[in-house]
């Protein structure tokens, strides 16, 4: 892996020199854009509004518009000026309880490695979160932007989750939502019992994206001649449906399948 960053983590008046490193990674399938008639790949170009003419990659900088068609240019050390401290520095403001946190603001994992200088340091810090069951809130700068994570000790690695502001997050007002007065109790065991049968251990490797393993088999189909017939079936509209006997049978299926 190649460290996208390097700097340290402000732990009271403990430093820790430490380099970062992305913690997830895509498997989307790579699709090319094509031209429908003949299948001609689409380039896309970078282009001057003004002569419309296309302009090389080494030509273009980062601009602000200041007021109506006057831009401030910004070049990498001006974003890096703006606060020499905060662009190599993770630092920890507070620290609170995992579960204290929506799981709406996570956003993104890192990797934190510490540099050789900053090893004890490391394991100090991972330690006191493990003992103590909390995690670090903290402020870093990372890609010309200002953002929030949480420190948090995984095993013999400190992982930055990076989380979402508050103004980030929708609010619920427009959304129509059910109030639950109409359900039964009988319903609510019913569905309590379902979950008791399929509660068990998160493994993630149990879980994988069989969409993109569908896709794949559409593709060679595609690739052999073939007209791809659909899998599984599509959904049906919203009707009244009689929650109990579906939740009755689903205990009985569970049932079957553990017996």
């Amino acid at each position: 892996m190649r460290a996208i960053w390097s700097g340290s983590i402000s732990f009271g008046l403990v430093n820790i020199p430490v380099k970062l490193f992305s913690g997830s990674e895509s498997n989307a399938l790579d699709l090319d854009m094509l031209r429908k008639s003949d299948l001609c790949p689409i380039k896309y170009l970078r282009v001057c509004k003004t002569d419309n003419k296309e302009v090389p990659y080494d030509e273009i900088v980062k601009g602000y518009e200041y007021t109506d068609g006057e831009y401030i240019v910004l070049t990498d050390k001006d974003f890096e000026n703006a606060s020499l401290e905060k662009t190599h520095l993770i630092d920890i403001l507070d620290f609170v309880e995992e579960k204290e946190i929506d799981t709406r603001y996570f956003e993104k994992p890192y990797y934190l490695e510490p540099d050789k200088t900053g090893t004890k340091a490391y394991a100090l810090l991972r330690e006191a979160l493990k003992r103590s069951g909390k995690v670090g809130i903290a402020s870093y700068v990372l890609r010309n932007r200002g953002s929030l994570g949480v420190v948090k000790a995984l095993d013999d690695l400190l992982v930055l989750n990076e989380i979402r502001y508050k103004d980030e997050i929708r609010t619920l007002d427009e959304l129509k939502l059910p109030k639950g007065e109409n359900l039964r109790e009988q319903e609510v065991e019913l569905a309590l019992s379902l979950i008791d049968q399929l509660t068990t251990k998160f493994d993630p490797t149990k879980y994988k994206d069989s969409y993109l393993d569908d896709l794949k088999k559409v593709i060679d189909q595609k690739a052999q001649g073939k007209e791809p017939k659909p899998r599984g079936k599509e959904p049906q509209p919203g009707k009244v449906i009689d929650m109990m006997e579906l939740l009755k049978e689903s205990l009985k299926q569970k049932r079957k399948e553990a017996a």
